[in-house]
């Protein structure tokens, strides 16, 4: 119902004629998908990354590239940038689902800063400046994603695609497993499941879907760069899923919304934006049990 309505809204405001307005709702979009993908290693898996912008960054970096090579059609560019992600998933995934709590954070940690080099590295292509876009992407029809309206809608959809693809893999028998094993490993292997292959492929959907986030974010800003993917952006979506609530599908969205929201307010009014957001997060920590939402379905609490 909550959701329902926050996308009502949302639909509204592209057809408002604000552009500031209408690219708020597409930045709102891509953040809650991010969040969302993050949610579902955090929240369901109970496996905490610190390195899920690495992800972010490849969608990013796909958008930009793709461009250069003639290609700016999303039924390629967005796959494509999934695959990769996904790819890497397994990669890191392979050596960090091995480990667990700390060691699995920092593990995660150093697989996104080795992307975050490799990109910093990459002269050709600005180094630590990045780049601009050559092109948009363009969906079936020339409609571009240059055009704030069409990226609103785009990354909207794309967003409730998202939801729908979570709320079917918590309900299924995949998402089951992946709970129990968090709850109970050992009881877990005692009926002679092993948790470790479902660990992997929920990491690599988890990845391929913040690629998705990172394909949209690109044709935002029109830019790339090695700053979508640093330690600071995985830090946001953790902080997206904690002030939302985790393992809820709707908190990581509406984290992502607050926290974009309250971003665009209070750096308009001080350049020490970043520290009242750290007060917002301990003030969630220590008054709301269950987060944003919790608060707003009435039992947030303490």
């Amino acid at each position: 119902m909550l959701l329902g309505l926050l996308l009502a809204v949302a639909l509204i405001v592209p057809l408002l004629g604000q552009p500031y307005y209408t690219r708020l709702v597409a930045r709102m979009a891509i953040f809650g998908i991010a969040a969302l993908s993050l949610d579902l290693l955090v929240g369901y898996a109970g496996l905490v990354s610190f390195g899920h912008a690495a992800f972010f960054g490849i969608g990013v970096y796909c958008a930009g590239l793709l461009p250069m090579m003639g290609v700016q059609q999303v039924w390629v560019i967005v796959p494509v940038a999934m695959l990769v992600a996904a790819l890497y998933g397994a990669l890191s995934g392979l050596i960090s689902l091995r480990a667990s709590g700390l060691y699995f954070i920092f593990i995660t940690l150093a697989f996104a800063e080795i992307v975050f080099y490799i990109a910093q590295g990459l002269r050709m292509l600005g180094g630590d400046d990045g780049f601009r876009l050559p092109a948009p992407t363009l969906l079936p029809g020339g409609a571009s994603l240059a055009n704030p309206v069409v990226l609103a809608y785009t990354m909207l959809a794309a967003l409730v695609l998202a939801v729908w693809v979570a709320r079917r893999l918590s309900e299924s028998h995949f998402g089951q497993v992946v709970v129990a094993a968090r709850d109970n490993e050992t009881r877990l292997r005692a009926m002679g499941l092993s948790p470790y292959p479902y660990r992997l492929a929920l990491y690599m959907i988890a990845s391929a879907l913040c690629a998705l986030a990172g394909v949209g974010f690109a044709n935002l800003v029109e830019y790339a760069s090695p700053a979508s993917m640093s330690w600071v952006v995985s830090g946001e979506f953790l902080f997206m899923v904690i002030l939302g609530s985790a393992a809820t599908i709707v908190g990581p969205v509406l984290g992502a919304v607050v926290f974009v929201g309250l971003e665009q307010l209070l750096s308009a009014v001080t350049e020490h934006w970043l520290f009242w957001l750290g007060i917002v997060l301990v003030l969630r920590v220590l008054l709301l049990r269950q987060g944003i939402h919790g608060l707003l379905a009435g039992g947030g609490q303490r």
